[in-house]
């Protein structure tokens, strides 16, 4: 990645054409940087990266009619598209809501990724009220939001921590914390309803030892072979290898009595909506970490990268 001047992009039919004014940073950048992306996107290079952004709206594309011009705005972007990193940005309209009245760009823009992955992977585990609920890694950017939807949708919520983030996490509404630096969690919980899988390595197959008979995992670190196929369209033979690579899971997952699923997550402007109501009403609020000048974006992703932040990332323009 490097820092150059660039043609502003122009509106197309259906987009609005942004001032950006602050971006989130996200493992999936760091991921796209690193090339790590190829087997999934098929991306056009070079290309601006960059997969969520606040900013006010500039122009509307002819076929456009969710927004007009000086509307602030939020999005996560189209992810073969990108393009949050620089001073203007094309979006298609359906991608992109009004902003919380309640928050600054900084705040707004570290909002619609994580927020709409937290959203949407609690859908998937069909949350009801009383449910107890294990998401693991809460004091991340999808941690802290998921811990606050779950709570919202009516579950307790159990999450794990360093004791760095112990507080963090319960100051968003987690009612237990286990500290992943002293004790494995399967080791002190069991007979949840859900687990909310945001972490790697053993920690999604160590879920199943938690969970009752009948309940459900959704994971944003892994990928299973209907993901693969339907969300990312990968052909034949990528998704034979999924399938292939998640045969030990298959088995685990069937083997404890519990469905899972991988999770990826979904441009929404429709969801970003919900996302507004609840911050607007006082019932979700984003962390950031740190904000970082957009010329220091090379020191952006070096902090991303060691893996400690607790809360988003975001660079302001």
């Amino acid at each position: 990645m490097q820092l150059r001047e660039v043609p502003e992009p122009t509106a197309g039919d259906s987009e609005v054409l942004v001032r950006v004014h602050a971006a989130g940073l996200n493992p999936v950048d760091s991921s796209v940087r690193q090339g790590k992306a190829r087997p999934v996107w098929h991306l056009d290079l070079p290309m601006v990266a960059g997969s969520e952004l606040s900013g006010v709206v500039e122009a509307v594309g002819t076929g456009a009619t969710r927004f007009a011009v000086g509307d602030r705005v939020y999005a996560r972007v189209d992810k073969l598209k990108l393009g949050a990193f620089a001073e203007y940005a094309a979006v298609d309209e359906s991608f992109a809501a009004r902003m919380p009245q309640s928050l600054d760009f900084e705040d707004a823009a570290g909002l619609p990724l994580a927020g709409l992955t937290a959203l949407q992977g609690l859908r998937e585990l069909a949350i009801t009220a009383g449910d107890r609920v294990f998401i693991s890694g809460g004091a991340g950017g999808v941690g802290t939001l998921a811990i606050q939807l779950a709570v919202w949708m009516g579950a307790a919520v159990t999450t794990t921590a360093s004791s760095r983030g112990e507080e963090l996490v319960e100051s968003v509404g987690a009612e237990t914390v286990v500290n992943y630096r002293e004790h494995k969690f399967k080791d002190v919980l069991s007979d949840y309803d859900s687990a909310f899988v945001l972490t790697g390595g053993r920690d999604l197959m160590d879920s199943f030892d938690i969970l009752k008979r009948g309940a459900k995992v959704v994971s944003i670190a892994s990928l299973d072979p209907t993901t693969a196929r339907d969300d990312l369209g990968m052909g034949r033979f990528l998704t034979t290898l999924v399938w292939v690579a998640n045969a030990k899971i298959r088995r685990r997952s069937k083997r404890s009595g519990v469905s899972y699923r991988s999770l990826m997550m979904r441009p929404s402007g429709d969801d970003l909506d919900v996302l507004t109501e609840l911050v607007d009403g006082g019932l979700l609020k984003p962390v950031i970490d740190r904000v970082f000048p957009f010329e220091q974006i090379p020191d952006a992703f070096s902090y991303l990268e060691e893996g400690h932040a607790k809360g988003k990332i975001v660079v302001r323009l």
